[in-house]
């Protein structure tokens, strides 16, 4: 009966994720070499691919400061108070519980060219929505949680015994977050990287509703394969995806690797 569920199960998920790639590859080479090559070299691919990479650096970069120090209060900081964690903590989990769509919305209703604070900064030319900020925040409202989830529970399972017998001989705050809190949570906050990279290559809904989808503008990778889809161009579009999917698992893969180091 074990191997009877353990077969359907490896059944299921090759149906759901293998035929899937298999099917995106098998069609980005439908015209050959010279399709997907075309499919890739377009001024508007290049350009959503490089909207892509800008964006997966700035959102990364950011989630990797703001999440492991957001982490240390919520598991160090005594004088939050519980109830006060509670709360931070439920906030850090609305990306879950929220559709993408729906934060993107929200970006737009408060930051869009037709409200007050949209339109004040719009004038003092630092446009948020259908802009490369807009994407950015967009993009972190969907990714933030990743890093401080993987790096809370690294923290509270080492606890604080180290940190303060650091403190006791005189270290200074930051000479035992990187000498004593560092080497503890470094690999969480790698696995919490990658997971953030490949949710940000992926990222298609909220970045849709706030980007406007413009050509050579604010399209990235994914907007750009939806809008080829539309466009029955399903050779660039599975071109593209095939890209996206590849660095996706080649990311997941690194993460497979981290982990076997870090056990051995």
């Amino acid at each position: 009966m074990k191997a009877l569920w353990i077969t359907l199960t490896f059944i299921v998920f090759a149906l759901l994720l293998g035929i899937p790639v298999v099917r995106i590859a098998g069609g980005a080479w439908d015209d050959g070499w010279s399709g997907f090559a075309a499919g890739l070299s377009r001024p508007e691919a290049v350009h959503a691919l490089m909207m892509t990479g800008l964006i997966v650096v700035i959102v990364t970069a950011v989630n990797a400061l703001f999440g492991v120090m957001l982490a240390l209060y919520l598991v160090r900081a005594k004088w939050l108070g519980t109830q006060l964690k509670r709360i931070m903590n439920s906030i850090v989990d609305l990306p879950f519980a929220v559709s993408p769509v729906i934060g993107g919305l929200m970006i737009v209703l408060l930051l869009g060219p037709d409200t007050a604070l949209g339109s004040l900064l719009n004038k003092a030319g630092v446009p948020i929505v259908y802009a490369l900020p807009g994407m950015v925040i967009a993009t972190l409202f969907v990714t933030f949680p990743l890093i401080v989830r993987e790096v809370m529970p690294v923290l509270q399972e080492i606890g604080d015994q180290q940190e303060e017998a650091a403190h006791l001989l005189g270290a200074y705050a930051w000479t035992t977050f990187w000498r004593v809190t560092w080497p503890s949570i470094r690999w969480s906050v790698v696995y919490g990287v990658v997971l953030t990279v490949a949710r940000t290559l992926g990222e298609f809904g909220a970045v849709l509703v706030v980007s406007g989808n413009i050509i050579n503008k604010t399209q990235t990778a994914t907007t750009l394969v939806y809008e080829d889809v539309e466009n029955f161009n399903l050779t660039a579009a599975n071109a593209v995806a095939l890209v996206l999917a590849a660095c996706s698992i080649g990311l997941l893969l690194f993460m497979e690797w981290a982990k076997s180091r870090k056990a051995s």
